[in-house]
């Protein structure tokens, strides 16, 4: 496995714009954004890009977790904690918050239960779960940074199926609107109790 990233690799990481310093947050902190749906091994990339424009100054952490799925893109906490390892003392020290959109039950779950534990300098401490996008606002300057559209996309899935949020319902696409009751020869009665 090489150490270098080919350009070819570099120009893929900038046209997805998985990793982007776009905006500041309400308290004047600079944000990366980082898209984890796109997140294969980047150490290279974030040595020569990113961390040398995060040195000098605080700032936040917008991780997109929208889409991730463990079978297919997701690298593992193992993966993530390399990276953050990788990330210069100099650039950990100004990291302030990380703002975790759509975060899954299973995220939530792992990193409640190990978060502490594997994420040393009180980074699970800057953890700050955000459920959908408008909520991500209460932190965020929404001028300052771009949403890509399957995150709103996400959201609106959201709005419909709500369980989704809590990992209580699957996330594979079905027909919105449809009726809730299906005609049925066997009628429906009342849950009430009678006395």
């Amino acid at each position: 496995m090489s150490s270098h990233t080919s350009e070819s690799d570099q120009e893929l990481i900038e046209k997805l714009e998985i990793f982007k310093i776009q905006g500041r947050d309400k308290r004047g902190r600079k944000i990366l954004r980082i898209v984890g749906k796109f997140f294969p091994a980047l150490r290279k990339y974030l040595e020569e890009k990113i961390f040398p424009k995060l040195e000098r100054k605080p700032f936040a952490v917008v991780y997109v977790h929208t889409d991730v799925q463990r079978s297919e893109n997701f690298p593992g906490i193992s993966a993530l904690r390399s990276v953050y390892d990788e990330i210069p003392v100099s650039v950990r020290e100004n990291l302030e918050a990380v703002y975790f959109l759509h975060p899954g039950l299973q995220a939530r779950l792992f990193l409640a239960t190990f978060g502490r534990l594997m994420f040393s300098g009180g980074l699970y401490g800057k953890l700050r779960y955000v459920s959908r996008v408008d909520y991500l606002w209460d932190h965020v300057r929404r001028s300052e940074i771009e949403i890509l559209d399957f995150v709103y996309d996400h959201d609106e899935d959201l709005e419909y199926r709500p369980m989704m949020d809590y990992g209580l319902e699957s996330d594979h696409p079905r027909v919105y609107g449809a009726p809730a009751v299906v005609d049925s020869p066997v009628p429906m009665y009342s849950m009430r109790c009678i006395s």
